[in-house]
């Protein structure tokens, strides 16, 4: 399993989010560094986000999901054209899963399991 997941629920309509972009990156030396880019599949995850076979470093992470892309491509409103979560990983060890439950006008993320 990759060492950072992800897995966003499209809450207004109750169902996974699928084809939503999510771009991983690491801060370096004050500047964000491309870890992974990849598109949700029919069950709103996003495999291989951060790549087999890469070693996990503890550090500042930002996982930006486009959500203005989603909601076009569904041609519905969208309040948040994009979802910017930080987040530090202390113990590169440990598995860190990112979700994303997502409407049109609001969002919430947590660490997940």
């Amino acid at each position: 399993m990759s060492a950072i997941t992800s897995h966003v629920l499209d809450t207004s309509l109750g169902t996974p989010a699928s084809g939503l972009r999510i771009v991983l990156e690491r801060s370096a030396g004050g500047e964000w560094v491309a870890v992974g880019d990849r598109t949700t599949n029919s069950d709103g995850r996003a495999p291989g986000l951060f790549p087999e076979g890469t070693t996990l470093e503890a550090g500042l992470y930002r996982v930006t999901f486009h959500t203005g892309e989603y909601f076009k491509a569904t041609n519905r409103p969208v309040f948040y054209p994009l979802v910017e979560v930080l987040f530090d990983i202390a113990s590169p060890e440990q598995h860190h899963h990112i979700p994303l439950l997502l409407s049109p006008f609001g969002y919430s993320t947590y660490r997940g399991s």
